[in-house]
């Protein structure tokens, strides 16, 4: 059973300025996204599935799934609204902000059933990632809960351009996660590597962490566990107008009562993306070095 890569790019690009999942920063003005599609194909994933909204369907299409299925790939979409909430809840009316990456996933039930790996579309994750993360899905029982993680290091992830948001991980001898920590306000002073807490308090990391940058691999298993965090999420939360589910926080639950292993899959990969629009010069410069060091082709479809 091949695996499916599952694709979310239903963000709006507010620090970016324009929807940068349809920016055209490859050499022939391919997307990061492209890229992943290409690598993911490579590792032998059979079907790719995106999370967008409604609102920027007809470009998407335009841009993205007409290609893609016109060079033979398997594609399907769904859409990720705030307004698409499990019964018995209805949106507050001052909500504005989406409700997380755990959210966006679950948009996809109806269409995965087969283990798949779940990514950002502004990020490139280097073909090796996608490489083992492959594997390791073309392995896996589906029935069962065991999950799988490719795990950066911090110092790799930054932007030059601004504080990013990071999944700080905890990895056991055996190469499990034990423990995963949101840390939301991360940058540089001087050579001081930090994190700003919401209480302003300053937290000092040394740039060899392990992090998430949202390449998940599942068996079509997680979705009902998802089901069950987003229902107590929102019975706790859903009146916050910026309270969001993310993957972290569902995976933590499930390895701290048991349910789940996660391994952690370690990579040489090369990551980088686009959180602000100052970082776009640096990913061109990036993707044109690739194409000259002849990794990929100067135009992927």
């Amino acid at each position: 059973m091949k695996p499916t890569l599952l694709i979310m790019a239903a963000g709006v690009g507010s620090r970016y300025g324009k929807l940068k999942q349809l920016d055209g920063v490859g050499p022939s003005g391919e997307p990061l996204l492209d890229y992943s599609i290409y690598d993911a194909q490579m590792a032998g994933f059979g079907k790719v599935v995106f999370v967008i909204r409604k609102a920027f369907e007809k470009e998407f299409c335009e841009n993205i799934i007409d290609k893609v299925r016109a060079n033979g790939i398997e594609c399907e979409y769904v859409f990720q609204e705030l307004d698409m909430l499990p019964k018995g809840f209805s949106l507050p009316p001052e909500r504005k902000k989406p409700w997380g990456t755990a959210h966006a996933i679950l948009m996809a039930k109806d269409l995965i059933h087969e283990p798949f790996a779940a990514i950002n579309s502004d990020d490139f994750y280097g073909r090796e990632a996608f490489n083992v993360m492959g594997k390791f899905l073309s392995e896996c029982d589906n029935e069962k809960n065991d999950y799988a993680m490719v795990g950066y290091q911090i110092m790799s992830t930054l932007s030059e351009s601004g504080s990013v948001s990071r999944g700080v991980c905890q990895v056991d001898d055996n190469d499990k996660l034990t423990s995963i920590l949101e840390r939301k306000k991360i940058s540089f002073e001087g050579n001081e590597l930090f994190d700003m807490e919401d209480n302003g308090q300053k937290v000092i990391l040394t740039g060899n962490e392990t992090v998430s940058m949202n390449f998940w691999g599942f068996t079509s298993a997680f979705f009902s566990h998802i089901e069950k965090s987003l229902d107590e999420f929102l019975r706790l939360h859903i009146n916050e107008e910026k309270s969001e589910l993310y993957i972290p926080t569902v995976v933590f639950d499930l390895i701290k009562n048991k349910i789940s292993n996660v391994s952690v899959l370690h990579t040489n990969a090369k990551w980088f993306g686009v959180t602000y629009i100052e970082d776009r010069p640096t990913v061109v410069d990036n993707l044109q070095q690739l194409v000259n060091d002849g990794i990929y082709p100067n135009r992927l479809f």
